[in-house]
C-alpha cells in the first residue's frame, strides 16, 4: 500500500501539469501514453514491441489519438482517422506480401488493439480541448466508481458479478460504485453547473450512472484481456499500479460515451 501511494502520487504529479495546461504538450503526452498502452497489449500477445505489428499498432494509436489536422492545416478535419486507415492498410498488406505465413487474423489483433486504445485517448484529448472540467468530471466518475465499488463490495458484497473474469467484484460493489459516482457528480455539478451543458441536471444524473457502468465495463474488459494472456498487470510502468492500461482502462470507455451523449 505504501508503494502504491508513493508512486501513485508521483504519477499524478507528472500527469497533472500536462492536464492543467492542455495544448500541444498534453496532446503529445497522451499520444505517447496511447503508444505505451498498445505496447503492453502487444507484449501480452508475445509480439516484439518493435516488430512489424508492434510498430504499426503503436503508431496507429498515436495518430488516432492526436488531432493531426491541428498541426498540419492542409490535412482534412478527419486527418487522424484517415492516417489511421492508411496504417491499417499497411497491416493488411502483410497478408499479401507474406501470403501463407501472415493471415487476416494476424492483422486483426494489432488493428483492434490500436483502435481500442487510440479511440479512448482521442476522446480524452477532445474532452480537454472542450474544457478541463469535462476531464475532471470523467476522472471523478471513474475514481468514485472504483472507491465506492471497493468499499461497498468489501463491506456488503455477497453476490459475485463475473467471477470468471474478476473473482473479487460483486453486484453489491458494482451498484455501490454507481451510487458513489452519482453522489460525487452531484457535488461537482453543483459547484460547476456548466460541466453538464447542454444536458439537464436530472438527465445528466442518468448519464452519470451509465458512465459509471461503462467505467466498470472498461475495467472488466482489461481484466478479461489479462486473464486470457495469464498476466497480473498490463505492464510495470508505475510500481504498485501496473501499466498504462491498468490506470486508464475505465477512462478508455468513459470518454467516448461522454462524447456520444454530446458533453464535448
Amino acid at each position: 500500500m505504501k508503494e502504491r501511494v508513493i508512486f501513485g502520487a508521483v504519477a499524478l504529479l507528472i500527469f497533472a501539469p500536462f492536464l492543467w495546461f492542455g495544448g500541444v504538450a498534453f496532446q503529445i503526452f497522451v499520444g505517447i501514453l496511447a503508444m505505451i498502452g498498445v505496447s503492453e497489449i502487444v507484449k501480452m500477445k508475445g509480439y516484439e514491441v518493435f516488430s512489424f505489428e508492434g510498430l504499426l499498432a503503436m503508431l496507429g494509436a498515436f495518430v488516432l489519438a492526436v488531432p493531426m489536422d491541428h498541426y498540419f492545416t492542409f490535412l482534412p478535419v478527419d486527418a487522424s482517422l484517415s492516417a489511421y486507415t492508411i496504417l491499417v492498410f499497411f497491416l493488411l498488406a502483410g497478408t499479401v506480401l507474406n501470403f501463407g505465413k501472415y493471415h487476416f487474423d494476424d492483422a486483426l489483433f494489432p488493428i483492434a488493439s490500436s483502435f481500442y486504445v487510440g479511440i479512448g485517448f482521442q476522446n480524452l484529448i477532445n474532452a480537454r480541448i472542450a474544457g478541463l472540467d469535462k476531464v475532471l468530471l470523467a476522472l471523478f466518475i471513474v475514481w468514485a466508481t472504483d472507491i465506492g465499488a471497493y468499499m461497498i463490495g468489501r463491506s456488503y458484497g455477497k453476490h459475485k458479478l463475473l467471477p470468471a473474469v474478476s473473482p473479487n467484484k460483486t453486484i453489491e460493489g458494482s451498484l455501490g460504485g454507481v451510487l458513489s459516482a452519482v453522489v460525487v457528480s452531484i457535488l461537482f455539478m453543483l459547484v460547476k453547473p456548466t460541466v453538464y451543458a447542454p444536458q439537464k441536471f436530472l438527465v445528466m444524473l442518468l448519464f452519470v450512472a451509465i458512465f459509471s457502468i461503462f467505467a466498470q465495463f472498461g475495467d472488466l474488459v482489461e481484466s478479461a484481456l489479462k486473464r486470457y494472456f495469464g498476466v497480473k498487470d498490463s505492464g510495470k510502468l508505475i510500481p504498485g499500479h501496473g501499466g498504462v492500461l491498468d490506470r486508464f482502462d475505465s477512462m478508455i470507455f468513459v470518454f467516448p460515451i461522454m462524447h456520444f451523449f454530446g458533453l464535448f
